[in-house]
């Protein structure tokens, strides 16, 4: 066993599906390629669970039992918020319909939750306006507006056609006239797929369009017509007619939204500091030998120079280290 918080064992295969979230959130962000950050993912995801473990220990020394009443109406509201039973197992990827665990979770949560209230965030203050005007300040680009853009499209499925070579041509040349001189709105209303279907789209922010096509839309300047390009709807052109930058909003306007996040971020700094209490109090082993750990990185690192020397040919990650359960 790898990680045992206060004698209390933590199995393998959560601190795995830990590490596996971290990672993946940040190959979400492009941040990460294949293994070299393995061993600091790992390393993180030990800490956040030593974190709820710690806060789910002492809420059991200090916060007494959750009533049934209060988890029962906690676990109807879950459900009414998922759309029902079937769709709340589901998304939660419970197997079964085992409500005794769900409600069992949901009572330690609660303990948890409870304890926070109680014990950490109770000191969090009110801020005051100074304390607001010099947090605008020094997070400005949390304030500022999103950057929007307005444009024009063009939208031709597969359907109907004899082949995708034939749709891409037909695009090809519409936007060749459109290079020439051509109106968009003209052009789009012969060539659209929908008679009606929306040429001009408004102004949109990023999130609220497939992402393929705002890739595109958000790299060009005013006036600019796009190159043929392809989603999983067809294949597209636009035109971008207008843009707002993003710039940084007054203080007096954004002020509650200054407020709620100079509260987050102290409710984060006095669970830190709590969190940084409990683990000089407790007693934390890691089992997992640190020549195990070392071979890893150096695994790691081979890897990583052969791809680096072998650029043009296929390479294969290394073999994992074997850690002792």
């Amino acid at each position: 066993m790898g990680l045992i918080i206060n004698g209390e064992s933590i199995d393998d295969e959560i601190i795995d599906g830990e590490f596996r979230n971290i990672k993946s959130h940040y190959e979400r962000l492009l941040q990460v390629s294949c293994c070299e950050r393995d061993p600091e993912f790992r390393g993180r995801a030990k800490q956040q669970i030593t974190g709820r473990v710690l806060l789910a220990q002492q809420a059991e020394k200090l916060i007494p039992e959750v009533a049934a009443d209060e988890i029962d109406k906690a676990f109807a509201e879950l459900v009414e918020e998922h759309g029902g039973e079937d769709r709340f197992y589901l998304n939660m990827g419970v197997p079964s319909k085992d409500e005794a665990m769900v409600k069992r979770n949901i009572g330690n949560s609660l303990r948890v939750h409870k304890l926070l209230e109680q014990e950490v965030y109770a000191n969090c203050a009110e801020p005051a306006e100074h304390d607001l005007r010099a947090f605008y300040d020094q997070h400005q680009d949390h304030f500022k507006s999103a950057e929007e853009v307005r444009a024009m499209h063009i939208s031709k499925s597969l359907r109907g056609a004899n082949s995708r070579e034939e749709v891409y041509r037909v695009l090809r040349d519409v936007r060749q006239q459109l290079l020439d001189g051509a109106d968009f709105e003209t052009l789009a209303s012969q060539h659209n797929d929908r008679q009606g279907q929306e040429i001009d789209l408004g102004f949109f922010k990023r999130g609220e369009f497939m992402e393929d096509f705002e890739v595109i839309a958000f790299s060009m300047d005013k006036g600019e017509v796009s190159p043929v390009f392809v989603t999983q709807l067809g294949f597209h052109l636009c035109k971008v007619t207008d843009r707002r930058d993003s710039v940084l909003q007054p203080f007096e306007e954004v002020r509650d939204q200054v407020r709620e996040l100079w509260l987050g971020h102290e409710r984060q700094r006095l669970l830190d500091a709590y969190l940084e209490k409990l683990k000089e109090q407790a007693k934390v082993e890691d089992s997992d030998p640190e020549e195990e750990l070392a071979e890893e990185r150096e695994a790691v690192a081979s890897f990583l120079a052969n791809a680096n020397n072998n650029q043009g040919t296929e390479a294969r990650p290394p073999e994992p280290v074997a850690h002792r359960h």
